[in-house]
């Protein structure tokens, strides 16, 4: 049948080869059944269109890519032509070609021109939320064409729909240029939808470290500790440098890239250089790779002068300070501890910053040297003189000397009188008078003269004294009220226990509470004047002892007693006459009784 219709096709083609296009009758062509296959016209027709496929519009069908240009794609449904489709609607495909099948949606059968209608953009945003839902329930790699850059990322098109793929979601590195990702096709993973909104959110890195953590897994299980890798410094943090291993990353810690002490990676390696390391330890688990660069050359102490030896003098630099000392570099890797015991001859430590600085130059004495354990102990002080010796024939007990106050405490001064000589004024023994501070008397940096008390060479310790060098006011105070004296004085403060009374020249004093009732029976209230009797004077708590009630008291028991004292003598004199009387009638009345009895 289909040779009848080719046969068919040339003679009529033969037929009208003569005739003027402009002459050609199309009527009598269409109409005329000698001119198309005659009587079996019908027959030819119903077969003819039995080889074609049956085209519905606004259908999806499937068609195959026939030919490909810059401006089109031409694409074969199997119709009675060909159709052509916008070669900008396969931009997310650039890997097509002839013969690879393509859905289409079918948006006229002809045109005016009676051209077949295609569109493969239409048919991808029929079906696209059905496969985008299929691949992220399947975890399917799809593809996807990064249309534009926008907030936090960029606009991808999978399957007709526009995806959000985030700037962290990008690359594994960081991107400093997302504009080079702009027209790209790429592979991509779907992380996320947001079925309401209809939300896409998809991955590159996703697959990258997918990949990355295979090619991790190959590369640790062929790792061995000791192993010596070449790798590339690909980032840099204050604390280390990673290092890329080709396909995973290791770590080499500040502690392991130099010997010597380091304050930045970047003073040993450079973003991108390539080092070779050493593998210290591995988790195959984690995928941790703990890396070494100075493992690979040898210790310093190993290379550290044999011939030295405590007592020798050493250059550094220091390096470190804590409060309790300075680490001093004397050579790459090889540091010395200067304590801050070490650093001055003065008794009172303090912290090292008040000595040293990091960058200082110094020169030490080597107090201790441990090469196996690698440790140093240095020393500042012991390379000037021990102020501490001979020190009593300097500053002999009970010299007054000129001294300047270095710290204030709560129980004294520290006072120093030459660099390294220090000694305490205690509290007791700064003044004379109660005082409750130093602070009251003395301020740092202050000069005050001051008294050599004692001294404790051992602990380099020295006694100062400051009020040894003024008159004893309570010398004074005795002298001029010995306890029974009498003086006046003015209540000035009242409390459960007594008053404080001030005398006229200041001297305050203490009066008990029994000892304030006055003679009318009151008791003295703040303000009153009145006379004390001075009851005893306590040397050690400097305090003296009043009492008002004793100067009247006293006065009443003595009266009382002179009195009671003249009444006794007086009934003694009396009781003396009566006995004489009785004992005189009692030598009457014997006599005349003699004389009775003798008759006389």
């Amino acid at each position: 049948m289909s040779e009848e219709i080719k046969n068919e096709e040339t003679k009529k083609a033969q037929l009208n080869a003569s005739v003027a296009p402009d002459q050609f009758n199309w009527d009598e062509f269409e109409s005329s059944a000698d001119l198309y296959g005659g009587e079996n016209k019908a027959e030819i027709e119903a077969a003819y269109n039995q080889t074609l496929s049956k085209v519905v519009e606004n259908d999806v069908v499937e068609g195959t890519v026939t030919a490909i240009s810059k401006r089109e794609v031409i694409v074969n449904i199997g119709y009675k032509s060909e159709g052509v489709i916008a070669a900008p609607e396969f931009r997310y495909n650039p890997d097509l070609k002839v013969g690879d099948k393509v859905e289409v949606y079918v948006e006229s059968a002809e045109d005016r021109k009676g051209q077949l209608i295609l569109s493969h953009k239409k048919a991808r945003q029929l079906r696209s939320w059905d496969m985008v839902n299929a691949a992220f329930e399947s975890g399917e790699i799809v593809k996807g064409y990064v249309k534009t850059r926008t907030k936090g990322g960029m606009i991808v098109d999978v399957f007709g729909i526009e995806a959000f793929l985030p700037g962290s979601q990008i690359d594994i590195k960081p991107i400093r240029d997302y504009d080079a990702f702009v027209d790209q096709t790429m592979d991509f993973k779907i992380v996320k939808i947001n079925q309401e909104f209809r939300n896409v959110v998809v991955s590159h890195k996703a697959l990258l470290e997918a990949e990355l953590e295979k090619q991790k897994s190959e590369i640790i299980s062929k790792l061995e500790k000791g192993q010596v890798l070449e790798g590339t410094v690909k980032n840099i943090t204050n604390y280390g440098v990673f290092v890329d291993l080709g396909g995973v990353d290791g770590l080499i810690h500040i502690t392991d890239l130099s010997w010597g002490r380091i304050g930045n990676p970047e003073e040993i390696v450079t973003l991108d250089e390539k080092i070779k390391v050493v593998v210290l330890d591995f988790n195959e688990q984690q995928k941790r790779i703990a890396l070494g660069l100075k493992q690979l050359s040898a210790h310093p102490w190993e290379a550290l002068d044999p011939d030295l030896k405590v007592g020798d003098k050493v250059k550094g630099k220091v390096v470190l300070i804590a409060d309790y000392g300075a680490f001093v570099e004397i050579m790459p890797g090889v540091e010395g501890l200067i304590h801050v015991s070490e650093m001055s001859w003065s008794p009172r430590l303090r912290i090292a910053q008040d000595f040293l600085k990091i960058g200082d130059e110094v020169e030490a004495q080597v107090l201790s040297l441990d090469r196996e354990a690698r440790k140093m102990s240095l020393g500042l002080k012991q390379l000037v003189p021990n102020p501490w010796e001979n020190i009593r024939e300097r500053y002999p007990v009970g010299s007054q000397q000129t001294a300047t106050v270095r710290n204030i405490t709560t129980f004294g001064v520290f006072a120093e009188l030459e660099d390294g000589i220090e000694g305490l004024v205690h509290i007791s023994d700064l003044s004379w008078d109660k005082i409750k501070h130093p602070s009251e008397m003395v301020q740092p940096g202050d000069k005050m003269d001051v008294v050599i008390l004692d001294f404790d060479e051992a602990n380099h310790k020295l006694s100062l004294g400051h009020k040894q060098l003024l008159p004893n006011p309570w010398d004074q105070l005795e002298a001029k009220y010995p306890a029974g004296s009498v003086v006046e004085g003015t209540v000035t403060a009242v409390s459960d226990k007594g008053a404080t009374i001030t005398l006229e020249d200041g001297t305050e004093c203490f009066c008990f509470a029994r000892d304030l009732v006055m003679e009318d029976g009151k008791t003295a209230v703040v303000g009153n004047k009145l006379p004390f009797k001075v009851v005893e004077l306590r040397r050690g708590t400097r305090r003296i002892l009043v009492s008002h009630t004793r100067t009247y008291a006293e006065v009443k028991a003595e009266k009382a007693a002179t009195e009671a004292e003249t009444a006794k003598k007086a009934v003694k004199k009396i009781n003396s006459n009566v006995e004489k009387t009785t004992l005189g009638d009692i030598s009457e009345l014997a006599a005349l009784k003699d004389k009775l009895e003798k008759g006389e």
